[in-house]
């Protein structure tokens, strides 16, 4: 796979990958920013500009410009996460002109009629009522704001009803004109299209934008709560577990390491080790799981399980053994290599299709990995040793560190 470096005659970046064998363009481009940069009692401002940026933009008004989309099978959407937001599109190469005119038209010229806007607030309000409800999803935010209380990444992300209530259509155009600009976005275009064609249309699409965006000064933050375990009860009969503590951030040496250590822990399933002593042996839960959270100021690791409330204090005392365990032994070399083995295997897998080609492409632009990374990816895989694994293991398990969240009616707690 050969990517290329175009660049516009006004300036702006993309990475290319010319693939001519299928009439299909995917593109991804993405802005750093994300929920993070919501104001403060105004959550929810950047998940509802994603929601709203293809109903209606320019002349079109919302039935119109889905209209335009359906007519010519051009896929549009918008996301925000917690570090950036995105616009992802796809299309046939004959309607190649029109799709990138409609992106354009949406992030230049996007229009919040009432309808559409009072209609997304609606179903954000609805979406925050059932994650309250949800013990699963309230008890990851719940995690969220006890770690990380005060900060920037502590907030919901989705709004609470007050913020989303609060959100006017000047909070959005705000947002976007502080944000969506030319200095922040990262772009990957795959598909059957060329370097010179690109250039053209990275100005038509992304000319408008900012040149700059609003610069804000941000400090790191690390998870607070070290040792503690918060329990919120709920007459419900399996009780939700989710734990987690200071990781490492993505431009960490040793993030190669973490990432082979959290696969043997609990990343990869049903062949991970908290699986293995909480499912297989004890039947205690269907499934454990752990993962890594590098943020752009913070790194931080995670994980969860969920069990009738008879089983939950034995299974958070299990997942407190296992990790005390690989934190004080390291994992084997059997082990290692068959982890090493599954994660350069199944990297292929995330090239299978032109739009995730470019969502890899645009993720390891926005984590400043370099256009040469995918090649020597998994050497840095294979390059984790043993010692790598003990010295980093303390940095993403060391449980005095660990906060863990209950809801439910955990029996014994």
């Amino acid at each position: 796979m050969e990517i290329q470096r175009v660049v516009s005659k006004g300036g702006v970046e993309a990475w290319l990958v010319e693939e001519h064998a299928i009439p299909l363009i995917a593109l991804q481009a993405s802005f750093h920013g994300g929920s993070r940069m919501d104001p403060v009692g105004k959550e929810g401002t950047s998940a509802m500009l994603a929601a709203l940026l293809d109903e209606g933009a320019g002349d079109l008004d919302a039935q119109t410009f889905q209209e335009r989309l359906e007519g010519k099978a051009i896929g549009l959407g918008f996301d925000s996460d917690t570090d950036s937001f995105s616009a992802s599109l796809s299309t046939l190469s004959e309607n190649r002109d029109e799709a990138f005119s409609l992106l354009a038209l949406a992030l230049t010229k996007p229009r919040f009629d009432a309808e559409p806007v009072a209609r997304v607030r609606s179903q954000y309000l609805s979406a925050r009522l059932r994650l309250v409800e949800d013990p699963q999803s309230y008890a990851g935010e719940l995690w969220v704001e006890k770690a990380l209380p005060g900060t920037f990444y502590g907030r919901p992300a989705n709004g609470t009803e007050d913020s989303l209530k609060s959100i006017t259509v000047d909070d959005l155009r705000s947002y976007a004109k502080a944000n969506l600009a030319r200095d922040r976005i990262k772009i990957s275009v795959v598909g059957d299209i060329d370097a010179k064609t690109l250039g053209r249309l990275l100005d038509t699409t992304f000319g408008g934008l900012p040149k700059k965006g609003v610069a804000v000064k941000l400090q790191d933050v690390k998870p607070q709560g070290g040792g503690q375990t918060i329990v919120e009860r709920r007459d419900i009969p399996q009780s939700v577990v989710v734990f987690g503590g200071p990781g490492l951030k993505r431009d960490d040496p040793d993030f190669y390491a973490a990432t082979v250590l959290d696969s043997i822990v609990g990343g990869s399933g049903f062949g991970s080790r908290l699986t293995e002593e909480v499912r297989e042996k004890r039947g205690l839960a269907y499934g454990v799981y752990t993962y890594l959270m590098p943020l752009d100021y913070a790194g931080m690791s995670g994980g969860g399980v969920a069990t009738k409330n008879a089983n939950v204090s034995q299974s958070i005392e299990i997942i407190k053994s296992e990790l005390a365990r690989v934190v004080a032994d390291g994992v084997t070399q059997q082990e290692l290599e068959d982890t090493k083995t599954y994660l350069t295997g199944s990297y292929a897998l995330r090239f299978d299709t032109n739009a995730k080609i470019a969502r890899v492409l645009t993720s390891v632009q926005l984590e400043n990995l370099g256009i040469g990374y995918i090649k020597k990816r998994n050497d840095l895989i294979n390059a984790v040793t043993l010692a790598d694994i003990k010295r980093v293991a303390p940095q993403i398990y060391a449980l005095d560190k660990m906060l863990f969240v209950v809801v439910g009616d955990p029996a014994g707690m």
